[in-house]
């Protein structure tokens, strides 16, 4: 993982775990990296990332693709629906630090919700995309 990548990560991770909407839906600072197995829902994990080469007139970039995964498991669809647009609030066009990087820009780009294979796990995974230049 590229350096861009893990500050990047990282600030996210800071940025949703102080975020006074997200962390009441959730509640409490339910933002994990890696997910403890006595986790209590609902909460939030930072999932998948694709980087990419995004260099422009010589000059070095990179473009992330940064999944997160809410789970609820609050009868129906609505919390994890909450979640996701608590997530969208918190990040889009966030002003984000990044050490050692410069961040262009992070949008929102897709989110699909969906209820899991075990009936009653509600999972919402919301991406977006980011470009982060060298500071």
């Amino acid at each position: 993982m590229s350096s861009a990548a893990a500050s990047l990560r990282a600030a996210i991770h800071d940025a949703l775990s102080v975020d006074g909407a997200l962390v009441s839906l959730l509640g409490g600072a339910k933002i994990y990296d890696e997910v403890p197995r006595t986790a209590d829902f609902p909460y939030v994990a930072l999932g998948e990332s694709r980087i990419s080469d995004y260099a422009a007139g010589g000059e070095p970039g990179e473009e992330h693709q940064m999944t997160l995964h809410a789970y609820s498991r609050q009868g129906g669809h609505r919390e994890a629906h909450l979640i996701a647009g608590a997530l969208l609030q918190a990040l889009d066009d966030a002003p984000l630090s990044l050490d050692g990087h410069q961040l262009v820009n992070l949008r929102f780009s897709v989110a699909d919700i969906r209820r899991e294979a075990d009936g009653r796990t509600y999972h919402a995974l919301v991406r977006f995309r980011a470009v982060t230049e060298p500071s």
